[in-house]
């Protein structure tokens, strides 16, 4: 029971999840509100709020609008919730950009658009963090890819009428794990803890609805024969901002069935 009450239990921390809206956010959000936590969910154009109202978590949880697509917005968030809220806990960032385009039909423009979104999660983790170190604590959890580990595998998409992951996509979620590896040198002796989760194969309800040949494929190149269930990302996550990782940092965590082990 002290394990339970001391270690893995959030009471009294509070995370922010940014993306808390998603597909994998929302059950995320919602576990860490289960294991006690106190939760800020952010997300863009109302969509935090419309969840916490829908799935009755006001008590626990509080929704958000952010852009991170702007250095000043994202200090002046950081500082008003700080000056609400206090030194975050946990930060938790599944934010992500891409385009749905081949390789060959992507502009420069385009591509860049993965710049964006690696500089806005630097910004993001940057703020924070810093608040962080002054406290000597906390844990800051960022997400990449099982595309940022390995190149998609062709033969899931041929035939299909499918475009395979996007180039930029793969090149944005790599960059975030080279910079979990630096923001967990850089505050390691301020006590903050930064690592990378990289999800295998979890398509969104849509996609597994309009293409059960191509979650079959993903199924079957997959070592535990099945695509991820959202649940499974959020049992990550609450391990690494609970103390049962307090000597877990700079670690990239592959949470993808075995896809990168062969």
């Amino acid at each position: 029971m002290e394990v339970l009450e001391n270690i893995l239990s959030l009471k009294g921390k509070d995370v922010w999840v940014i993306g808390g809206a998603g597909y994998l956010g929302q059950p995320t959000v919602a576990l860490l509100s289960k294991a006690g936590a106190t939760v800020l969910c952010c997300d863009l154009n109302g969509r935090a709020a419309q969840f916490v109202t829908g799935s009755g978590l006001e008590t626990s949880v509080t929704p958000a609008d952010i852009n991170t697509g702007d250095e000043a917005a994202i200090k002046d968030f950081v500082e008003k919730r700080v000056a609400e809220r206090g030194i975050p806990h946990g930060l938790v960032d599944l934010s992500f950009a891409s385009t749905a385009k081949a390789m060959e039909a992507l502009t420069a423009a385009e591509f860049n658009k993965v710049n964006t979104a690696i500089t806005n999660t630097f910004l993001l983790a940057r703020e924070v963090g810093t608040h962080m170190a002054a406290q000597a604590a906390g844990s800051i959890v960022l997400f990449s890819s099982m595309y940022g580990n390995v190149a998609p595998y062709p033969a899931v998409y041929e035939g299909l009428g499918m475009n395979k992951n996007p180039v930029e996509y793969g090149a944005g979620k790599g960059a975030i794990i080279q910079m979990t590896r630096y923001l967990a040198v850089h505050w390691g002796r301020q006590n903050v803890r930064c690592n990378c989760i990289s999800p295998g194969p979890f398509p969104n309800p849509g996609v597994q609805e309009k293409n059960p040949e191509f979650i079959k494929r993903l199924s079957e190149k997959s070592p535990m024969g099945r695509v991820g269930k959202g649940h499974e990302i959020a049992g990550a996550v609450a391990f690494l901002v609970s103390e049962a990782s307090s000597y877990v940092t700079g670690q990239n965590i592959l949470v993808d069935g075995g896809w990168t082990a062969w």
